[in-house]
């Protein structure tokens, strides 16, 4: 039986199986289940797995299992239950005891939730984000090292490379709307009112419009309100005429309001975000670069931090480069450093198992192998590994450094780095530097490895 194959029936029969999955969904690393009576779930002998790196209670239970294997579980899953991928079945709420009411609560904040939703939104496009963003950043990198423009090749990269961020609206329109309960179809045409290239033809008002303003943040709102507006829209027309008159109502009254409203609320709005953490980072300098960085892995520990997203998508669309990224980034360098720490120093056999296992990944910014394997199950080499981002952070602030995609952090993140790759490369190093030495000197003992099983 392989690996993936087993790893799925043990998880599946932990979660109380088939009668109990409404939805089967996966990131990066984590495989992500909704759950229709949360009592049923053995979260102690999820733990227990040999493959789970950790769990993560939350208004969806996240099964941490490893890039690569997370999408094999996920598609083992799914044939076990019959269930596609991201399909969400329809349950009795009032049959769902919710067992674990008090984490979700906890968790069920208006902030948490709006993080969740993004998350939830940009989560499926991570993979084409980054192959995009890669091919993009080689292509840069080849320009800025001189190659000729003109360069059959390098056109096609570039043209490879740039596609999903021309059409990125159309995209996280149609998740939106899917998140929300709409139609994605009618989500997508919102992301086309926003970024349609025609909309320079058009004067408002006696101003001209603009393509893309507001960015994405208006992309979500109007897609947002299309799934509103739908839903409450079929509530009263009879359904002999629904095909019809729902969407063209819901299309007209959504179009005019973006038109007029959204676009230019979404645009103080996206044009505030960035220019206050600019702001930020120009007055605070090394110190806000080191808060960044150094409390970025307790968001990434609740997955909350897909909700930064269309930030760097944002900075991206109006200054040509994200300065969060880099800096993010150095929080999975700092973990880096401190797992080589605890490598060095424990006798712990399956301690340094886990860790060999989940360092590769980690240095190409695929940091939850190593948070809910190593670091965060022993504690204090979490708290090490911010200290460790946090000194890199401070570095990339200074440095000024900034990424021209979106992509996965660490070297991964080399070719999408506009200009300074030397000052990001020692970035990186001196956040390998700082994890390892604040962990070798104060994160850990070997008493601490018993907390590994």
């Amino acid at each position: 039986m392989k690996k993936e194959q087993r790893l799925a029936e043990e998880i599946y029969e932990k979660v109380g199986g088939k009668a109990n999955i409404s939805r089967i969904a996966h990131c990066m690393t984590r495989l992500r289940l909704d759950l229709k009576n949360d009592g049923l779930a053995d979260i102690g002998g999820l733990k227990a797995i040999d493959g789970v790196m950790g769990v993560i209670e939350d208004q969806t239970l996240q099964i941490v299992v490893g890039p690569g294997t997370v999408n094999k579980v996920a598609a083992e899953m799914c044939s076990l239950t019959g269930l596609s991928l991201g399909e969400h079945e329809e349950i009795d709420e009032g049959t769902a005891e919710r067992v674990h009411s008090d984490i979700k609560a906890k968790n069920n904040t208006p902030f948490k939730n709006l993080l969740r939703k993004i998350g939830n939104i940009f989560i499926p496009l991570i993979p084409a984000l980054v192959a995009s963003g890669i091919i993009n950043g080689i292509a840069n990198f080849c320009l800025n090292a001189g190659a000729d423009k003109n360069n059959i090749i390098l056109q096609l990269l570039l043209f490879m490379g740039g596609g999903i961020f021309a059409y990125l609206g159309v995209l996280v329109g149609w998740n939106t709307a899917k998140e929300f309960g709409g139609t994605p179809a009618l989500g997508a045409i919102a992301g086309i009112f926003v970024f349609n290239p025609a909309l320079a033809t058009i004067t408002l008002f006696h101003e001209a419009l603009v393509p893309g303003r507001g960015g994405l943040f208006a992309v979500i709102f109007a897609a947002w309100l299309m799934s509103a507006t739908e839903k409450r829209i079929r509530k009263i027309v009879p359904n002999s005429v629904d095909i019809i008159i729902t969407p063209l109502i819901t299309v007209l009254f959504v179009g005019f309001l973006t038109l007029i409203a959204i676009q230019p609320l979404a645009g103080y709005l996206s044009t505030g975000i960035t220019t206050g953490i600019k702001g930020i980072l120009d007055i605070g300098g090394i110190f806000a670069g080191a808060i960044l960085a150094g409390t970025f892995l307790p968001l990434v520990m609740v997955g909350l931090h897909q909700g930064l997203t269309p930030i760097h998508a944002e900075f991206i669309t109006s200054t040509g480069a994200t300065p969060l990224l880099p800096i993010l980034s150095m929080a999975g360098a700092g973990q880096v450093g401190a797992a080589i720490a605890v490598f060095t120093k424990t006798k712990n056999r399956k301690l340094r198992n886990v860790i060999k296992g989940a360092l590769p990944v980690g240095f190409l910014g695929i940091g939850e192998p190593l948070l809910y394997g190593v670091t965060l199950p022993l504690g204090r080499p979490f708290l090490t590994a911010c200290l460790g981002g946090a000194v890199g952070g401070a570095f990339q602030a200074f440095a000024g450094t900034a990424s021209v995609g979106m992509g996965v952090s660490g070297l991964s993140l080399i070719p999408l780095i506009q200009d300074k790759y030397l000052q990001y490369i020692i970035g990186i190093i001196i956040a390998y530097l700082g994890g390892f030495i604040f962990t070798y000197l104060f994160g850990f003992k070997e008493s601490m490895a018993k907390n590994i099983k």
